[in-house]
């Protein structure tokens, strides 16, 4: 078998989107497994003469004893040597709320009994054990689909399985990301967002740039930052990691975070290491740099 992928999430938050993108690029798509079946799915692929790509999508309308038995049937495949990527795809509860008020949709966990709010707590609940074991977990509360598309691509289909580190800017008043492996506070550093003709610009703009490039708190604060990720990416390779999100949030998303976010991805980047940049406040054509292999 060439890959084998495990989709799973609460509801709302793209797995079949995820699961149709597999689908395009050539996977061999289940939707909804029985988590019990996973081994002899795999023992009849392992049979075929053509080797197959292979994506399943895993959710909470399984049996809850199978979903309690997940992490022993991964175990059983380890130990013949196959090692299936888990994704974990999420989005903020108010977001997956307005997704369904939007759709009509119903909650398969809602009932005469159980509103949507309580169906996605439970949802959660009967997931936190495929969530825990995930190598990748994405949080779409703020995707578009065609970011949704890109990310499944790069990061997971065509991933050649190397290290990657993933620098996001957000605004604290958005919600902090829920796939931030580290998470660091920006809002204490000057804020060009007091000064006039400033305040419309971004930390990508050289005005920004020039004007925090002077400011010996925001120079230490991104050194910090620096230092750290680096003192502990040695670990953090070595625990059979396939990824590190670092978000750097400040008031608006649109300066302080930008800024060092950018800082701090050049600066890995000129490491030779699998770098990427996302800035979740900033339109759509601004939010991502992607960096294969920091050419």
């Amino acid at each position: 078998m060439a890959s084998f992928i495990i989709i799973s999430g609460r509801s709302g938050s793209g797995k079949s989107t995820a699961l149709h993108i597999l689908e395009d690029l050539d996977y061999y798509c289940i939707d909804n497994l029985p988590a019990s079946l996973i081994p002899d799915l795999v023992g009849k692929a392992e049979g075929q003469r053509k080797t197959t790509n292979i994506a399943v999508s895993i959710d909470a309308r399984n049996i809850a004893t199978d979903l309690q038995e997940f992490p022993s049937k991964l175990d059983q495949l380890r130990a013949k040597g196959i090692t299936p990527k888990v994704i974990y795809l999420d989005s903020a509860s108010p977001t997956l709320v307005k997704r369904f008020s939007e759709t009509r949709r119903k909650h398969p966990l809602t009932s005469s009994e159980t509103g949507l709010r309580e169906a996605l707590e439970l949802e959660s609940e009967l997931l936190d054990g495929i969530s825990e074991i995930a190598a990748l977990k994405i949080d779409t509360t703020n995707m578009t689909i065609h970011e949704l598309r890109d990310t499944i691509s790069s990061r997971v289909a065509f991933s050649d399985h190397a290290f990657e580190m993933g620098f996001q800017s957000f605004a604290f008043k958005g919600g902090v990301p829920i796939d931030a492996d580290f998470v660091f506070d920006v809002r204490c550093l000057p804020n060009p967002h007091w000064i006039p003709h400033l305040r419309a610009l971004t930390g990508m703009d050289e005005e920004i740039i020039a004007f925090l490039d002077q400011q010996s708190d925001v120079v230490k604060m991104t050194e910090d930052i620096q230092n750290f990720v680096g003192n502990w990416l040695p670990s953090l390779e070595a625990s059979n990691r396939s990824y590190l999100t670092i978000a750097i949030g400040c008031t608006g998303g649109q300066h302080r975070s930008v800024y060092i976010a950018e800082k701090l991805y050049g600066y890995f980047r000129t490491n030779k290491k699998q770098v990427r940049v996302r800035h979740r406040e900033l339109k759509p054509e601004k939010t991502m740099t992607n960096d294969t292999h920091a050419q």
